[in-house]
């Protein structure tokens, strides 16, 4: 069986807001759910990704910046070259240097999208509020560099680690529409959210999705996705699923798992989205 891993990243982890790492396993169109790791450092979450392994990974954060903004900006239009700039700059100067490119545009185009975001109906990735995914990219992007895994049509690295970019909420809206299922606010951990949860959780054993996949799960694995309100748990799995269905592309002689080959090598792809829009 295929190791798989879905990875629900924040770009300051806590033990409050830990990043959340689901591993599991593909067997045809089961994915058994093995652990839920948490790191509360980035550090801890480097080292994991840093060891000898043989894992499919599909990580929530954005892998690269509108081909528009790095033009925009001047910056690299290679993958690798762009990344490292972008990390080497401070968020302050990341911030003033997006707020200016977003004041000189109209309203309703203040940001550049990738190709990805309108199948994907994702969020901008240069966007650092609501939700500051900016942040995840300067985050998260280095530490999958530093740990040398394989990038599918973005960076080429260890065949034997593969990373891909994943989305839960693509996912998650082809379960439950645009219901939410989650908040990190306590007052607004309702059970109306947690019974999305419950629908959710459902259908991912039931495989009501186009990924055509079975999510296999204990009781008690179970309840601790339902009963985690702020979701971090349920997303890591999403990502998980979004793993196994490129994992599978790729059993299947898809050396892209799934990603269109002719993406844009600096923007990337999310996994699982679909040519045309479906925001």
């Amino acid at each position: 069986m295929a190791v798989l891993i879905g990875v629900d990243f924040t770009s300051r982890p806590t033990r409050r807001k830990p990043v959340v790492l689901a591993m599991g396993e593909r067997d045809g169109s089961r994915v058994v759910l093995r652990h839920l790791h948490q790191f509360d450092t980035l550090p801890g979450l480097a080292r994991w990704l840093a060891q000898p392994g043989d894992w499919v990974g599909a990580f929530d954060l954005p892998f690269g910046l509108p081909r528009e903004l790095a033009l925009a900006l001047g910056w690299p239009t290679d993958w690798l070259a762009c990344a490292r700039h972008y990390a080497g700059l401070s968020r302050a100067e990341i911030r003033a240097r997006f707020a200016a490119f977003c004041a000189a545009r109209p309203a309703g185009r203040k940001f550049a999208h990738r190709a990805t975001d309108g199948p994907a109906g994702s969020s901008p990735s240069m966007k650092w509020v609501n939700p500051p995914v900016a942040w995840m990219l300067h985050a998260g992007v280095p530490l999958l560099i530093d740990a040398g895994v394989h990038l599918p049509g973005l960076h080429a690295g260890d065949p034997r680690r593969v990373a891909l970019e994943a989305y839960p909420g693509l996912l998650a809206r082809e379960l439950i529409g645009r219901v939410s299922y989650k908040s990190d606010e306590r007052a607004r951990q309702t059970p109306k959210r947690t019974a999305a949860r419950e629908r959710m959780v459902a259908a991912l054993q039931q495989g009501a999705t186009r990924l055509e996949l079975h999510l296999v799960l204990t009781s008690a694995q179970r309840a601790a996705l339902v009963q985690d309100a702020s979701g971090d748990s349920l997303d890591a799995v999403l990502c998980l699923m979004q793993a196994a269905w490129g994992a599978r592309a790729h059993a299947c002689g898809d050396a892209w798992y799934g990603l269109p080959t002719d993406l844009d090598p600096l923007e990337g792809w999310i996994v699982t989205a679909l040519r045309g829009p479906q925001r």
